[in-house]
């Protein structure tokens, strides 16, 4: 367990398709907002560079490797932890992928598994094929994406592996809301640790993000929960108390992975 102390925080903004310089300098400024309050874990929302610029994103992923080098270089100077999805190029297709960025060297990719049908997504993605436990200096950190929350065996694989806390970047639209507050609740729950999601927020095309990013502890108790509008959250993570939680309540102790 981690005796790092972990102020986690959740950069919501409203993300414009295609426009990448304009979503940068947003993130930019953000990720020195939430350092200056004390903040060692950020996370940004999904495809936070570029959006899902259907018919672009071939060309905007060339432009991922920089962005990635930039946020290299932030993480160093802000000593952060930087979590949010980018497209990776990918062939004719490109990853969903998420890069972490951790006091200037890359702990992780991780490209999304699940891909959301219903708006397409499968047609203009590959689909990654592993998980991403990632050993951090803030501890062992998992990611999944967005569409990923409605699938808890990975969630529950990441716990299992030891995930102290699971991020998840995510563009989740309206009218979902209460299945995104309650899956995350659900997720933190059964598997007993910090969760850290960041939506994005308002008109992006043709849909409306609600935003509602939110930092959630080992109980599912909300630690912070955004509104609407763009901004950030920032929450500590009580690594003791969720470790003291896992003791009272030994969920992992008690399974019978044999039976199911």
């Amino acid at each position: 367990m981690s005796s790092i102390q972990i102020q986690a925080a959740a950069i919501q903004f409203n993300v414009k398709p295609g426009d990448v310089d304009t979503n940068l300098a947003s993130v930019r400024e953000a990720l020195f907002r939430v350092a200056d309050q004390g903040a060692n874990l950020a996370v940004l929302p999904e495809m936070w560079s570029c959006g899902f610029a259907y018919g672009k994103l071939n060309k905007l992923a060339l432009r991922t490797a920089g962005i990635v080098d930039e946020l290299l270089v932030l993480s160093r100077e802000l000593k952060l932890v930087i979590v949010g999805s980018l497209p990776e190029p990918n062939g004719d297709k490109v990853f969903n992928a998420v890069y972490v960025a951790d006091n200037g060297a890359l702990s992780g990719v991780y490209r999304k598994i699940h891909l959301f049908s219903l708006l397409g997504e499968d047609r203009a993605f590959s689909g990654g094929d592993s998980w991403l436990l990632a050993d951090t200096s803030l501890g062992r950190v998992g990611v999944i994406i967005c569409y990923d929350v409605r699938f808890p065996e990975l969630s529950r694989r990441l716990a299992i592996e030891g995930a102290q806390v699971i991020c998840i970047p995510a563009q989740w639209p309206k009218p979902r809301q209460d299945h995104w507050r309650t899956l995350l609740r659900a997720r933190a729950m059964e598997n007993q640790l910090f969760i850290v999601a960041c939506n994005a927020c308002g008109i992006i095309g043709k849909l409306d993000f609600f935003g509602m990013s939110m930092i959630i502890d080992a109980k599912g108790d909300v630690l912070a929960e955004a509104g609407e509008r763009e901004g950030e959250i920032i929450a500590p993570l009580d690594m003791q108390a969720m470790s003291d939680w896992r003791a009272q309540i030994p969920c992992f102790s008690d399974r019978k992975p044999e039976l199911y």
